[in-house]
């Protein structure tokens, strides 16, 4: 517990993301040891303390909480308290208010200390089978579409695997997207990972889009998107004017086909025209 003159330090503990016996004997034993633990959702973190005997102070840390609590929070460290932090699942600091705390103790020159653990990231990558040579983890996908369209063509050439989370309610609108923008790419939907009813659904972005266009999805989700291939990287003119043609046979006009293949294959649009313009111009000396 805290003394006199000593200065205490922040435990960031990462918790189990499903599971319960996935937390580490080394967090257990920092848990039951720390003055007072911040927890995202005390609800969440309660169910771990009474599986494990722990009776350390809980208090409510989260988005709405996070900036008028910090200050009292550094206080307490710098009188020589030791705060553990943990989120309602895997390692604080990944997409929560948990972030700006760490930040805020190294910005006050106070100790941290990381436990690492459980993390939804880095099972749901190695359980997706996609390429682990490299990943971006995106956070949460954006909301809007239009914020949508220009994160994945920023990241449309990046030779790497996308990590994303997502709301089970918007996953539907989000793969529709994905498949829409990254056409032909491999990816996976990882959902209630290391839980009774965990799934991976792997396939073509195509292929899940379609699989959970009307479906019911609960739990926690995480989705994949393979990174491209050389096939995507190095497409031809040919391919370029034939996918217009097929867009235009699916009802689109001539210049939405067009402003939409170059969206998808990221490359510049007026390549796009004179491609299809050619492949015009050939079928038409053809039929002379």
């Amino acid at each position: 517990m805290a003394a006199s003159g000593q200065t205490g330090r922040l435990l960031v503990c990462a918790t189990p993301i499903g599971n319960l016996a996935d937390v580490t004997l080394r967090v257990l034993d920092e848990l039951r040891e720390a003055d007072v633990c911040l927890a995202e959702d005390t609800r969440v973190t309660k169910r771990l303390f009474a599986r494990y005997g722990i009776d350390t102070p809980l208090e409510r840390f989260d988005e709405a909480t996070a900036s008028a609590k910090t200050p009292r929070v550094l206080e307490r460290i710098a009188a020589g308290e030791t705060v553990a932090l943990v989120s309602d699942a895997g390692t604080p600091g990944i997409s929560d208010p948990g972030s700006r705390l760490v930040a805020a103790c190294i910005d006050a020159e106070l100790p941290v200390d990381v436990l690492p653990g459980p993390s939804a990231v880095i099972t749901a990558l190695v359980a997706s089978g996609l390429p682990t040579h490299a990943f971006f983890f995106g956070g949460f996908f954006p909301r809007k579409q239009g914020d949508r369209v220009r994160l994945l063509a920023s990241l449309r050439d990046l030779d790497a695997t996308l990590v994303f989370f997502e709301s089970p309610r918007r996953l539907a609108s989000a793969l529709a997207a994905i498949a829409e923008q990254m056409p032909g790419r491999r990816g996976a939907v990882a959902r209630e990972l290391t839980k009774v009813h965990a799934e991976v659904v792997r396939g073509t972005v195509e292929e899940l889009a379609a699989a959970f266009a009307s479906r019911e999805v609960k739990g926690e989700v995480v989705v994949l998107v393979g990174p491209p291939t050389g096939a995507t990287q190095a497409v031809s003119d040919e391919d370029l004017a034939f996918e217009v043609e097929q867009m235009m046979r699916g009802g689109s006009s001539r210049s939405d086909a067009i402003k939409r293949v170059a969206q998808i294959r990221g490359v510049p649009k007026s390549r796009v025209y004179d491609a299809a313009h050619r492949a015009k111009e050939a079928r038409k000396e053809a039929e002379r």
